[in-house]
């Protein structure tokens, strides 16, 4: 009797795991073998039954075959938009949490509610809401840039490539923000008042207390948080599906103006039924992915041990 109790107790937090454990198993680790063997395989519109093995013949195609014109500009456009959110959103969070970090500020409740806001809406409903502030014809930014009088003519936010661009980073920035402001602010609170108060008595000035003491301090968890951002953002499919679906048309029939490697990977399974390019595709941007992210961690020190 006492064995067996013993047996139900170590099994007891497995028992309470399972609902996550199978559901991860199901949703995420059946999904990614699946592709991984996709992308080994030919199976697209015409081999959909009787899909075969090929080896690294869709790798190749990858790179030697009709994707190869778009395959390094859309890399490049996917890369910019990360990277540019990452920071973007960073440097806005922490410039703002530098300035609610103020213990003199009463109203700082009431500003850390209002720029949380995006983080608080459901992102597919506020990224459809900017689609139609930013519409050319009926949007409410032109309309509200025509009422103050700065522009003329309507400008095309998401009909345009640089300004859609443009746009789907702004947009995305705008998600980011809350998330990088609620973190820094954090990071700032746990910051010792000693070390500013010891700088003040050697004569540092702000901008020097602020280089010295308060960007080495959230080293530790700006990095993690940064890369983890930019590894979020490089397979930010809903970004750009929502707000812009790819357009605009450009000249390959696999990626348009904002398409970034996922959602081009998207249109050639769901448009094109190439479900073998589409795996291999997916493959290539998980060890892009992954090898940035350790060569970020290696440079940053996030491997070494501390004492």
């Amino acid at each position: 009797m006492a064995k067996n109790k013993k047996i139900m107790e170590k099994a007891r937090p497995y028992v309470y795991l399972s609902p996550a454990l199978i559901s991860i198993f199901i949703l995420t680790f059946i999904p990614i073998v699946y592709t991984v063997v996709l992308a080994f395989t030919n199976k697209s519109l015409y081999h959909m039954d009787d899909y075969s093995f090929v080896g690294f013949r869709n790798f190749i195609e990858v790179f030697t075959g009709d994707l190869r014109p778009i395959l390094l500009p859309v890399f490049l456009w996917t890369f910019i938009f990360a990277a540019a959110i990452c920071l973007g959103g960073y440097i806005i969070g922490l410039l703002l949490a530098i300035l609610l970090n103020n213990k003199h500020m009463k109203e700082k409740g009431i500003y850390k509610a209002i720029l949380v806001l995006p983080w608080a809406l459901p992102a597919t409903i506020a990224t459809l809401s900017w689609q139609g502030l930013l519409n050319q014809n009926d949007g409410g930014v032109n309309k509200l840039l025509k009422a103050m009088h700065i522009i003329n003519t309507n400008i095309p936010w998401l009909s345009d490539t640089n300004l859609a661009r443009i746009s789907v980073i702004l947009v995305s920035v705008w998600f980011t923000v809350p998330f990088m402001l609620n973190t820094c602010l954090g990071a700032l609170t746990a910051i010792p008042d000693s070390y500013y108060e010891a700088a003040k008595l050697d004569g540092a000035s702000k901008w020097q207390m602020f280089i010295k003491i308060t960007l080495p301090s959230l080293t530790s968890s700006s990095f993690p948080l940064l890369i983890g951002s930019f590894a979020l953002n490089f397979n930010n499919f809903n970004g750009i599906y929502l707000l812009t679906k790819g357009n605009p048309a450009s000249v390959s029939q696999y990626a348009g103006g904002t398409d970034i490697l996922v959602s081009a990977g998207y249109k050639m399974t769901m448009n094109l039924y190439r479900y073998d390019l589409a795996g291999a595709l997916s493959v290539i941007i998980f060890i892009i992915i992954g090898t940035i992210s350790f060569v970020q961690m290696k440079v940053s020190g996030q491997f070494e041990e501390v004492d």
